[in-house]
């Protein structure tokens, strides 16, 4: 396909020695040589066949189209046409062998157009029209197929065996350029002569950037065109260029985790997929030819194209989660960089039932409510569920009386709740003023709520005086109560009957054959005509072993009963007669039924009661009776707006029951997690309050199509942080005794102060992980909250009610609603108000005593409690001290015996190290005995104090004194030829100065330590060997100083 080959000259040299007789080949080749050599002409001289027959450097060219290698003459400059006469002159033999002008110009111009026609660049470079390479990245050489080789017909040809051959350039290739846009190739030429070159990158090779290249190439040789234009150039060829990949990428996973979530006992054939890619250019190393687990012993298996599989049947119990570590790897065998995590979750077979919930919940005290079920929902396993109803049950029986409620005394709570004041506590604590419950079993153990247990052997009489109220008019009794399924005789709460005689019963209450039954006969007076008498009612209630609070309201002849709030009307209702008259005495009696004429019990009560009491006036007040049993512990639900919405709630009263009746599982879901529990008490009981759930669902043929199974948990209530009530004041003190003989009396707690404290852990600040040196500290806490009762007790004898008492103001103790009980024991003061109110109260309690002639001193305790006992103060215990006076007459000696003991009383108070003695008596009144043993006691302690001191101060000074000494000596430096006038006259002066001073000093020491001359004695003993020390001192100071005069001149 290349340009024809140049014309063969051949035939027209070869008839050159017939032109030219006599002339051999070698004579006219070597004259046109010399003709044609560029300059350098010459001839061939001696041709012969020695000439002929040298051997040729030069190959002869074929006549043929294709290309040939072959010597190309040097080249010693272009010649023009112009230049024929002078290069292309016929030598001289060949001149002169020439037979006429005209065959030798034709010789010429035949050898001159020879010589031209090897010179001239006629032809293009020749390459191939398209090449295909291969280059590797990172690489830059490229190997292509076939080898990049520009050929040009211009090379040199051998005209003849017997002639010189000339080189030239026409037939050089110098270079290949490269046609394209931003290719990054350059081509190279390797060798001129030969055409053959190279193609290499200017640029490091991406393949994941660029796979293949496509551009055209040209070859230009280096010669020049006949018109003196530009070198030739070949056509374009094509050349395709493949970039080779290298494995540099390993396989990367498209997700960093992956999920998935299997129903054990099933066999999959595809749980989930993993997948990895590989950045890789080439099909061998981008793409992924294998996965594998690397995860021992799992129950699992990967194929190639990353799906997991199970090899066994999962279980829920044996394993709740799988994780496995899973890995890839392409097809140049890298492993991927990092390894992905799957999870697998195994999920029990489908069973309908709320999920998503805690069996134990913990309640911390004072946080208000809790969400229960925060994050509970309804599994249907996918059945076409119509409506949902759920009730949610929390058992309180267990607590108090069935429920958290505040453990008060029944009269308190009473108070609390707006009821009037005149009640008759008829189960009250055990104490010193009611003790006819001492005996009675009593639950302990329900966070001092007082519960007496009947166990069908066992009641208490009531005392005469307990019950004041006129049974005539409107009263109510009112009495927490739980009770079982008893037998069919009567089970008597409280019985008011005969106390001799005879077994009649004036007013009682009991139960029978799960009735309630109140009595109330009456008196003889009213007159002989039927009258109601018995009012039953039928209740569950009575025995259900549960507790309920009951009141009776009596408004004769009408008797209406309330059970946890709810009124019920009595029925049926019997008559009967009044009593007979009688002037028998009546017995009051809890539990049980006095029969007077038989002198025995009957009629026991099994069960538990509490704060039984009876009061004048009815109680018909609906908030009060709610008040008396609401707990204070209940379930709650608050919704937000639209949470609520197509579900219907029901809640009972005592809030132990919560129901959600719904159509969307959705809107049920949400409103079952929103149920909370909440603790209204400040101190709540604690302890476990279990939890239940029963539920019950619908399907479109309106029948129940899954069964949900309940659920159970419990609600932990914490132990509250335990307050500490601290009484402080002052302890012990004296009054005189006029003091206590007087109206007034003395102040016990004068300056009483009542505080209550919590202790609580404070977290540390900062990480206490990073820092083990850091440790939780406890900080004590100021809380406020009430009290329920004090008690006054005095200890030692009994109170002598015929000289002496405990009294308080009853206008202001009514006036806050708090009750008062005294005995010979002492003072007890109940109801429920602050401590500061209680503070006020005690401060009034006040301690006469109308004959003190006796008396020296009274001790008192003090004990204060909240919630029934269930938080107790320390006991402060004060001691008054009784101060007696004498007339002046009677106790003159004394006056003149014993003068330091008038001394303090000039004072208008004085402490004596706590011993406080209020308005002291004037000069003149002498001190009794026991007042002269205090204050002689008391003087000796601060003499001894006094001493003491002086004692330390003297010691502290004679230190001083040794160091001034020390610096003197240091001071010390040599005098001898120093001249010192020392007048013996001030030495003696000065010590006739100090002489007189310690007269005085001893003369004032004299008159002011009158009172004990032993303990006088010892201190001026003291002081004269101390101010002998010191003359010694200031003598042997004096002695330093003195240095030998005796040849001083005066």
């Amino acid at each position: 396909m290349g340009s024809p080959g140049p014309p063969r000259p051949v035939p027209l040299v070869r008839s050159l020695p017939r032109l030219v007789p006599g002339a051999g080949p070698a004579a006219i080749l070597g004259a046109a040589g010399g003709a044609g050599g560029g300059g350098r002409g010459g001839t061939v001289s001696g041709a012969g066949p020695r000439s002929a027959s040298r051997p040729s450097s030069s190959s002869s060219s074929s006549s043929s189209a294709g290309p040939s290698r072959a010597l190309r003459p040097p080249h010693s400059g272009a010649r023009t046409s112009g230049g024929a006469s002078r290069g292309c002159a016929l030598p001289s033999p060949l001149r002169a062998a020439m037979p006429a002008p005209a065959a030798r110009l034709l010789l010429a111009a035949l050898l001159c157009g020879a010589a031209a026609a090897a010179r001239v660049n006629k032809h293009k470079p020749w390459i191939e029209t398209t090449y295909h390479g291969i280059v590797t990245e990172n690489d830059n050489t490229v190997l292509l197929d076939p080898p990049l080789i520009a050929l040009d017909k211009d090379a040199p040809l051998r005209f003849a065996e017997s002639f010189e051959v000339t080189v030239t350039k026409e037939g050089e290739i110098c270079g290949f350029k490269i046609h394209g846009q931003n290719v990054p190739f350059e081509a190279v030429v390797v060798d001129k002569s030969t055409g053959e070159g190279i193609i290499r990158s200017k640029e490091k090779l991406d393949c994941e950037l660029q796979k293949d290249y496509t551009f055209t190439i040209q070859a230009y040789d280096c010669g020049k065109g006949p018109d003196g234009a530009n070198a030739k150039k070949s056509h374009k060829a094509t050349v395709h260029i493949q970039v080779n990949d290298v494995n540099e990428y390993a396989p990367v996973f498209k997700e960093k985790s992956y999920k998935a979530t299997v129903i054990e006992g099933k066999r999959y054939d595809n749980i989930l997929r993993v997948e990895a890619v590989d950045a890789d250019c080439s099909p061998q190393f981008s793409q992924i030819c294998s996965y594998e687990i690397v995860t021992p012993d799992v129950p699992f298996a990967i194929d190639k194209d990353g799906y997991i599989k199970n090899t066994e049947k999962l279980s829920y119990g044996k394993e709740h989660q799988y994780k496995l570590t899973v890995t890839a790897y392409d097809c140049g065998k890298k492993r991927a960089a990092e390894d992905v995590l799957v999870k697998i979750s195994i999920k029990p077979t489908c069973k309908p039932g709320w999920q998503g919930w805690s069996k134990r919940i913990e309640y911390e005290p004072g946080t208000g409510s809790l969400a229960l079920f925060p994050g509970m929902h309804l599994e249907t396993c996918d059945e076409p569920i119509t409506s949902v109803e759920a009730t949610v049950e929390l058992e309180t029986n267990h607590i108090g009386k069935g429920c958290d409620r505040d453990t008060y005394s029944e009269k308190s709570i009473h108070r609390l709740c707006g009821a009037a004041s005149g009640t008759a506590e008829l189960l009250p604590p055990p104490s010193s003023a009611a003790n006819w419950t001492v005996g009675l079993p009593t639950d302990n153990g329900h966070d001092s709520d007082q519960v007496f247990e009947f166990n069908g052997t066992q009641a208490v009489r009531i005392p005469d005086g307990v019950v004041t109220v006129n049974l005539k008019e409107p009263f109510m009794i009112s009495v927490w109560m739980r009770h079982g399924p008893g037998t069919k005789e009567k089970e008597t709460i409280l019985c008011n009957s005969d106390k001799t005689d005879m077994n009649r019963h004036h007013y009682a209450l009991y139960v029978h054959n799960c009735r309630l039954v109140f009595l109330f006969r009456q008196e003889p007076a009213q007159g002989k005509t039927y009258q109601p008498a018995e009012f039953h009612w039928k209740l569950n209630q009575v025995c259900d072993k549960e507790w309920h609070h009951y009141v009776v309201n009596v408004e004769f002849p009408a008797v209406s009963l309330y059970v946890d709030g709810v009124s019920y009307d009595p029925f049926p209702v019997t008559e009967d007669y009044p009593l007979h008259p009688s002037k028998i005495e009546t017995q009051l009696v809890v539990g049980a039924c006095w029969q007077g004429g038989e002198l025995h019990m009957a009629q026991f009560f099994r069960g538990n009661l509490a704060g039984l009491m009876i009061r004048s006036g009815k109680l018909e007040n609906k908030k009060v009776i709610d008040c008396l049993y609401t707990c204070k512990e209940g379930l709650d639900l608050q919704m937000a707006d639209g949470v609520g919405k197509g579900v219907k709630v029901h809640m009972n009263p005592s809030q132990s029951t919560l129901s959600i009746e719904g159509d969307d599982i959705d809107r049920v879901d949400k409103a079952m997690q929103h149920i909370s529990y909440l603790n209204s008490r400040q101190f709540p009981t604690p302890g476990i309050r279990r939890l239940k759930i029963t539920s019950t669902v619908k399907c479109f043929n309106e029948e129940a199509c899954v069964s949900i199974p309940s659920v159970e948990g419990y609600v932990m209530v914490l132990q509250p942080e335990e307050p500490k009530i601290s009484l402080s004041g002052i302890n012990h003190f004296a009054r005189s005794a006029s003091e206590f003989e007087s109206s007034e009396g003395v102040s016990l707690f004068p300056e009483l102060r009542i505080i209550s404290t919590i202790t609580r852990e404070v977290e540390p600040q900062g990480d206490g992980d990073e820092d083990p040196t850091v440790q939780e500290s406890l900080v004590s806490e100021e809380i406020m909250h009430n009290l329920d009762m004090c008690e006054v007790t005095v200890l030692g004898e009994e109170l002598n009610q015929e000289q002496e008492s405990l009294e308080i103001d009853m206008t202001r103790l009514q006036q806050k609603g708090i009750e008062m009980s005294s005995s010979n024991l002492g003072m007890i003061i109940t109801g429920v108000d602050t401590m500061a109110n209680y503070e006020e109260v005690l401060h009034l309690i006040r301690y006469r005593n109308w004959h003190t002639a006796s008396l020296f001193d009274r001790k008192f305790k003090l004990l204060c409690s909240e919630l029934n006992g269930r938080y107790v103060s320390n006991d402060f215990k004060v001691e008054v001290n009784v101060i007696h006076t004498a007339s002046p007459v009677e106790h003159a000696n004394h006056i003149a015996a014993q003068p330091q003991f008038i001394h303090p009383v000039h004072h208008s108070f004085v402490d004596l190290s706590g011993h406080n003695l209020a308005n002291p008596r004037p000069f003149s009144v002498v001190p009794s005995t026991a007042t002269v043993v205090i204050v002689v006691c008391v003087s000796f302690l601060v003499f001894m104090i006094i001493l003491g001191v002086f004692r330390i101060r003297a010691a502290h000074q004679r230190s001083l004194r040794d160091q001034d000494t020390g610096k003197e000596n240091e001071m010390d430096w040599d005098d001898s030829a120093l001249t010192i006038t020392v007048n013996p006259m001030e030495t003696y002066e000065d010590q006739h100065s100090s002489e007189e001073e310690e007269e005085e000093e001893e003369e004032e020491s004299e008159d002011g330590e009158e009172d004990d001359i032993t303990s006088a004695e010892s201190e001026s003993s003291e002081e004269e060997e101390g101010e002998q020390e010191e003359d010694q001192q200031n003598v042997n100071r004096q002695q330093q100083l003195e240095w030998d005069d005796s040849t001083l001149s005066y």
